[in-house]
């Protein structure tokens, strides 16, 4: 929870700022279109918070996302499989991916940094492969209900946005109050002392590849329920929006030190980043560069603190 102080407190400094600059930042409508935008990030980021907290990097997340949208749509859609077992098997694929990862990084120990980069181009070739470039759309009802709505207090939530809340809560709670998530904070700290210490960190390292490959196909799901199509063009940021959400909300890219919950706070404050400057008039290549900076600020901070703890 301490490590999540920080950047909460960036959030709430973001947000006063924006709220100053423009009266449309608060507005139930603006935070509606903030938490649809951040949902599918928000869900990547989870399994992306797993990855680095033992001290790996996935680069892959965002092209296993599309491909898994593609599969999921396009087996529904052009061949009439049942919509269930079309989106079972589209996340059945990316957590293929996540554990060919995990094998491929404990098995051969590669760098996770190469795999992930391999898997990346591998998950975006077979995405334009199989959809033909073609955007499918026409989607049956499952596919879309994550990005069906219901009002709260004046805004319009999307269940995709609840679902991405639910899911780190859920990770919050493994990871401080159960011995598997201990274990995931000691791999990362220390993998040598952990091993010592009966810790099975290769079991350690392929379950939280597979993990994050199985959240790639649920942000999967929710992104077709938010455009309500299948896009091979999908993703081709999530990658690096994922990696700074995490960085962002103050874990640690040495490993064993973060917080999934400022993961979230680190989500939003990308989120908000971009919306209020999008408000603002600010032309998309700037917030670019500002997500840039704050990438850079957040690892020289972790840098420097980890220096002083030395």
């Amino acid at each position: 929870m301490i490590s999540a102080l920080g950047p909460l407190l960036a959030l709430l400094l973001a947000s006063l700022f924006f709220t100053i600059r423009t009266d449309r930042f608060l507005t139930t409508e603006n935070w509606s279109l903030i938490t649809q935008q951040v949902a599918v990030v928000g869900i990547l980021a989870i399994g992306q918070t797993l990855i680095i907290l033992t001290a790996g990097i996935d680069l892959s997340v965002g092209s296993v996302m599309a491909l898994g949208t593609i599969v999921m749509t396009r087996l529904a859609v052009t061949y009439g499989l049942n919509p269930f077992l079309g989106i079972a098997l589209g996340i059945g694929v990316c957590l293929a991916f996540g554990v060919l990862n995990g094998v491929l990084v404990t098995a051969l120990r590669l760098p996770p940094f190469i795999v992930t980069l391999g898997t990346l181009n591998i998950a975006f070739a077979l995405t334009h492969i199989t959809s033909n470039e073609e955007t499918i759309a026409n989607l049956p009802d499952p596919l879309v209900f994550f990005g069906d709505t219901f009002r709260f207090a004046g805004t319009t939530i999307t269940y995709g946005a609840v679902l991405a809340v639910a899911l780190t809560l859920l990770t919050w709670f493994v990871l401080t109050r159960t011995v598997g998530g201990r274990h995931v904070y000691a791999t990362g700290n220390n993998p040598d002392a952990a091993r010592l210490a009966g810790v099975r960190t290769r079991r350690v390292l392929l379950s939280v590849y597979a993990i994050a490959g199985l959240l790639d196909g649920i942000a999967a799901l929710v992104l077709v329920g938010r455009t309500g199509v299948g896009d091979p063009q999908a993703g081709q940021s999530s990658n690096l929006d994922s990696i700074t959400a995490v960085v962002v909300g103050g874990t640690s890219l040495f490993g064993g030190r973060g917080s999934v919950l400022g993961t979230l706070v680190g989500t939003l404050i990308v989120g908000i980043f971009r919306n209020g400057l999008t408000l603002l008039g600010v032309a998309a290549i700037y917030q670019f560069l500002i997500t840039g900076v704050l990438v850079i600020l957040a690892v020289g901070v972790d840098q420097l603190s980890r220096r002083t703890r030395a």
